[in-house]
């Protein structure tokens, strides 16, 4: 973040200034006090099991130099700026954060690039700042550390870029009209990238047509063309190019059609299931193998391409980073095989149909010849749609030839009954209730060899499936502490 003092920051949020602490430069803002470092403004949230306002004795051992809470603290071990609630923490952490951006683009030249999407965000984020940082350096790049998308973790990434800071790139999701347009305001995008427009979290939403109407709030909160807003749109989605309407942004379609300003042309993929195609742009075109797992991998690089088209790299550059580019957050179409060649596909961090849909079909192409699991859970938030959109991806599992699936919980049992009723099948499906029967059934039938692809929402916590099925204990059925669902609800 920008150098701000404790005085700017009480101004920018309202509240009174701690006089002691009056011309204190804050460093950095931190809510994990095992992340505070002296200089840091310690932020106390209240969770469902956790009120970080237990935490200022710690943050103030750390060398925090004040406190941004919503309740008075017993002992007040640091000076306090406090707000109401909970939600005024986060409003004021986000004017904070609007504070710092304003001053970064000001005073730096700071741009920032946004990307959304129903499917798709983190990959590609992750391709964006792998582009920018093979143009630029790796210390001109911020990009969030995992999903940190919504209103915690959005303005928390924006207050990790400083002075040196030339591309801040991040994730922008939502639960609902009008999330997408409050990030956006937090942090305004100059290059902003929409991906698709999928049925996730309908349950949220109501429908398509809202989900699309939320994501292409990004696209109105660029810039127009002339002071340099871009709006990259993939027109292989009929609902994502329609969005070209909704802005005065320069507009660059990305796909794998004739008329896509930058496009895939040539796509194969390996017996990796990773993507080889040509780049090609107005500029020139070269060559691209992917080094991240699954066909839908296309769409996000021609996104990441995109941007670094729009930032002045050649194709060249665009092309060899994409090549080099690798998965950065976890959880994502992880692939480890054991050393007794059991190959665990770990893509446990969130799921949607067409999320589910990439990965069975990425499946089938790494488990050729070879013995293939689903072990799949419920895709949460889809409303109406739920039970018909779990009963496609079990038929789906049975028709790319899936050996054996496994679907956790009663709410995926519409997913087990699709793969019956979807008629002749030589492998086996069958429901169980949570993670320890999931491990009991693979210690009991894994064999050396196999290919198990481990997805769900994240809620259902089948992470624990991956680390116990890379520890020893993958052979006792035992399930590893230490990780499991999440309580953050998820966004699309």
């Amino acid at each position: 973040m920008i150098g701000l003092t404790i005085r700017e920051i009480a101004a920018a949020i309202g509240v009174p200034v701690p006089v002691e602490v009056a011309d204190t430069v804050v460093t950095s803002v931190e809510f994990d006090t095992r992340k505070v470092v002296p200089g840091a403004l310690f932020v106390a949230l209240v969770g469902e099991r956790v009120d970080g306002h237990s935490f200022v004795a710690a943050a103030a051992a750390a060398g925090a130099v004040a406190v941004l809470g919503s309740a008075r603290l017993p002992g007040r071990e640091l000076p306090l700026l406090e707000v109401d609630d909970n939600d005024a923490v986060l409003q004021a952490l986000s004017e904070i954060a609007r504070v710092s951006v304003a001053q970064l683009v000001a005073e730096h030249g700071l741009a920032v690039i946004g990307v959304t999407g129903s499917a798709g965000k983190t990959s590609t984020k992750d391709m964006i700042a792998s582009v920018l940082r093979a143009g630029f350096g790796g210390d001109s790049v911020v990009a969030p550390p995992e999903s940190f998308n919504n209103e915690l973790g959005h303005p928390y990434t924006a207050l990790r870029a400083g002075p040196g800071t030339r591309f801040l790139v991040l994730e922008l999701s939502a639960r609902g009209i009008g999330h997408i347009a409050a990030l956006a305001a937090i942090a305004p995008p100059r290059i902003g990238a929409v991906l698709n427009v999928g049925t996730a979290h309908m349950g949220e939403f109501g429908s398509v047509a809202a989900i699309a109407q939320a994501k292409g709030e990004l696209v109105e909160a660029l810039p127009a063309a002339a002071d340099g807003g871009v709006a990259i749109l993939n027109a292989d989605d009929p609902r994502v190019l329609a969005m070209a309407d909704r802005t005065t942004a320069e507009v660059v379609t990305v796909g794998t059609g004739a008329g896509a300003t930058v496009r895939a042309e040539d796509v194969v993929t390996d017996s990796g299931a990773r993507a080889h195609f040509q780049l090609v742009t107005p500029e020139g075109s070269a060559s691209v193998a992917l080094g991240v797992v699954g066909a839908h991998q296309v769409s996000n690089a021609l996104a990441a391409a995109a941007v670094g088209r729009a930032v002045g790299m050649a194709v060249a550059q665009v092309a060899s980073a994409l090549t080099e580019a690798r998965a950065l957050s976890r959880w994502r179409m992880e692939i480890t095989e054991r050393a007794d060649g059991v190959t665990v596909v770990n893509d446990s961090y969130n799921a949607n149909p067409d999320s589910m849909k990439a990965a069975l079909q990425a499946l089938a192409v790494i488990g050729e010849h070879r013995r293939t699991w689903a072990v799949l859970g419920e895709m949460a938030e889809l409303g109406p749609l739920s039970r018909p959109a779990h009963d496609e991806i079990g038929r789906l599992a049975v028709r790319l030839g899936v050996d054996r699936l496994i679907v956790v919980g009663q709410s995926a049992r519409a997913l087990h009954l699709g793969a019956h009723l979807e008629g002749s099948w030589g492998g086996e499906s069958e429901i169980v209730d949570d993670v320890p029967a999931v491990l009991a059934v693979l210690a009991r039938d894994l064999e050396a060899g196999d290919v198990v692809l481990i997805k769900a929402s994240r809620s259902v916590g089948l992470d624990r499936v991956a680390t116990a099925l890379l520890t020893p204990a993958a052979t006792t059925g035992a399930v590893p502490t230490g990780a499991g669902p999440t309580s953050e609800q998820e966004m699309t």
